[in-house]
């Protein structure tokens, strides 16, 4: 079994900052990416930010230059760092990891349970 668990959501004004984190445990081999998506209520679910296991980083463009992606290997944790909080970032935000439970297996997809983001003043 794998699980990601995630953490740092909340109510948050706008201008502010929040950090979430998502943790991946079980049993795991090794991981790929590692990225953020988040749905609003009435709109699909989007990518934020990937992160390669070699630290390359994307980002769509609405958040370029606010939101910072990072991970901790050791860990098997990847991180947003979400600075100058808009309220169009409202969101319900999932973490996304793509790893392999044994050298033999592929590479699948495992989401987290996602976590609330509001901004609101």
């Amino acid at each position: 079994q794998v699980q990601l668990v995630e953490s740092g959501g909340g109510l948050v004004q706008p201008g502010g900052s929040l950090r979430l984190s998502c943790a991946a445990s079980g049993r795991i081999f090794s991981i790929n990416v590692m990225g953020w998506y988040r749905q609003a209520p009435g709109k699909q679910r989007e990518l934020v930010a990937t992160i390669t296991s070699g630290g390359n980083t994307t980002y769509t463009d609405s958040v370029k230059g606010r939101f910072t992606i990072s991970r901790d290997n050791a860990k098997n944790t990847v991180y947003l760092q979400m600075n100058s909080l808009k309220p169009e970032d409202t969101a319900v935000y999932y973490c996304n990891v793509e790893l392999r439970r044994a050298d033999w297996a592929r590479y699948r997809d495992y989401w987290g349970q996602g976590t609330q983001v509001t901004v609101s003043s």
